[in-house]
């Protein structure tokens, strides 16, 4: 059966999704348009040869609308006849880019594809695909749960509840992630997997000298009265310190067969060996990653113990938390370059980001085997495992 490798992987710095925001000014087509062409510059390979560019972004409305990656293909100065198509499964959108490139490649139905993302959070806010007033869920859902889904925040809380994750604990973790980002950073480490764009250099979110004394200052960001009296058990200590920002960014990887690179004379960053999509509550919504890992692991016939590095989106720091309770793993392995809390999370992006950054870290450090898991709305995961060669 034939593989797929990833050959290059590029995104943008990124920046505060707000107005003031470093890239607040770029259009979305823009800042996916850079990394493409980024990806094709870097990695030298023809692109008449791409099969297929494969994006993700969240919000496809507004100037995210009207299938994005085919506009940013062809901005990036793709040939015409390199074909593209825009994927929504919320924050996973990009690792599910990554996934249907991958197996496409697998099954012979490419040879090269592109898996990428974007969010312009500054520009198309978050549920700017939601007029006011209108129900996207339907009366099927309302009958199915009559008590009400949550948003996001308040699934947060219900983890950090369920699996006794405390305030400490949460400042804690996002600290460090802030930390590990600015001293990769420090180090030159993400040097090869960023493309400035205008002048932006470097990630605008990351705080080198945050403190737990400082976040500890921060107020709960998502009380509710109504949701207090739904839920006694929270405890409403999810702030805005120890939950991922609203962000701005792309993010590319190349993906092709192993016998397409050696015949293109390009060394693979990585193989992707194993992939998984899962299913959760979607109440607690964001707890998918935990089965989304033991079905990949059990997939690739490999153990927890067998991965050297992880990345585990920081959507908020009660869920990796929760993961890590779950699973076992090693807290050193995980997300070692700094993660969403302190590089920002932009929405569709974010995906790609993971996997551009993982691919980067496994060659600096040497790492065989490494796994990469992403919570989503609506209770859904992504997973796959990447190995190196």
């Amino acid at each position: 059966m034939r593989d797929a490798v990833v050959v290059e992987a590029v995104r943008t710095p990124i920046g505060k999704g707000k107005p003031n925001g470093a890239l607040a000014h770029v259009h979305p087509v823009e800042l996916l348009a850079h990394t493409l062409r980024t990806l094709v510059e870097r990695s030298g390979v023809d692109p008449e040869l791409i099969d297929d560019v494969i994006g993700g972004t969240v919000d496809q409305v507004g100037e995210q609308a009207m299938n994005t990656t085919r506009y940013a293909a062809l901005s990036a100065g793709l040939p015409e006849s390199v074909p593209a198509t825009t994927v929504d499964r919320q924050c996973g959108s990009s690792q599910q880019a990554v996934h249907f490139a991958a197996q496409g490649v697998i099954s012979g139905a490419y040879d090269i594809a592109v898996a990428c993302g974007v969010e312009s959070m500054s520009r198309v806010p978050m549920w700017s695909n939601v007029p006011e007033g209108k129900d996207p869920f339907g009366p099927g859902i309302a009958a199915r749960y009559p008590e009400g889904l949550v948003p996001q925040g308040i699934s947060a809380e219900l983890i950090a509840a369920k699996w006794s994750v405390t305030r400490e604990q949460m400042d804690a973790f996002a600290v460090s992630s802030h930390h590990r980002a600015a001293a990769a950073w420090d180090a030159g480490l993400f040097d090869a997997e960023v493309a400035p764009l205008e002048g932006v250099t470097r990630d605008e979110c990351v705080r080198p000298g945050t403190s737990t004394e400082v976040l500890a200052g921060l107020r709960p960001a998502y009380h509710d009265p109504g949701f207090a009296e739904r839920f006694p058990q929270i405890e409403w200590n999810v702030t805005a310190g120890n939950a991922s920002p609203v962000n701005d960014g792309a993010s590319a990887v190349l993906v092709m067969a192993g016998e397409t690179a050696a015949r293109l004379g390009l060394r693979p960053l990585a193989r992707l060996h194993s992939f998984a999509v899962t299913g959760s509550d979607p109440l607690l919504m964001l707890t998918g990653v935990v089965p989304a890992t033991e079905k990949v692991l059990r997939r690739a016939g490999l153990s927890l113990d067998d991965i050297d590095l992880f990345e585990v989106n920081e959507a908020f720091s009660s869920v990796v938390l929760a993961w890590q309770q779950e699973t076992g793993a090693d807290l050193d392995k995980v997300n070692v370059h700094g993660g969403a809390v302190a590089l920002g999370h932009p929405l569709g992006a974010s995906g790609t980001r993971l996997t551009t950054t993982l691919v980067h870290a496994m060659r600096e450090r040497g790492a065989r085997y490494a796994l990469q898991t992403m919570c989503e709305a609506g209770g859904l995961a992504n997973a796959m495992i990447l190995e190196r060669i």
